[in-house]
């Protein structure tokens, strides 16, 4: 059983930068993906970025691409997501998501396909 927690949401400006963290804990923290989502009032969960946890590749959507950086703390079973030049549409709760172990073929950007979820963590960007 892995149990994960988020942290660091808050309130910034537009233009503002913040970082969010994911930590494990539960077991030996060893899974093949990592995956941030967030989730605004009145809209479906969508992808954010996701990292691969055996060499660190990454993956992000077009809207945060360029503006997001999603890293990996080995020691610390912790995954981070650095997000700058905020904007207010950024505004949601964000969600980390563990796929624990590959079994075939594997979409990082749906939801359902990972296992585990945190209790999410709420962003707010202001004007």
């Amino acid at each position: 059983q892995v149990e994960l927690v988020e942290s660091g949401g808050g309130l910034v400006q537009a233009g503002g930068s913040l970082r969010l963290s994911c930590s494990a804990s539960g077991r030996t923290f060893s899974p093949y993906f990592m995956g941030w989502f967030r989730q605004a009032p009145g809209k479906e969960r969508e992808f954010v970025a996701a990292i691969r946890w055996s060499d660190g590749w990454t993956f992000y959507a077009n809207s945060v691409k360029g503006r997001a950086t999603i890293s990996r703390d080995n020691a610390k079973n912790t995954v981070y997501l650095q997000m700058n030049s905020l904007k207010p549409e950024d505004t949601a709760v964000y969600y980390c998501a563990a796929k624990l172990v590959y079994s075939g073929s594997f979409d990082y950007t749906r939801y359902a396909t990972y296992d585990y979820w945190g209790q999410g963590t709420q962003v707010t960007v202001s004007l």
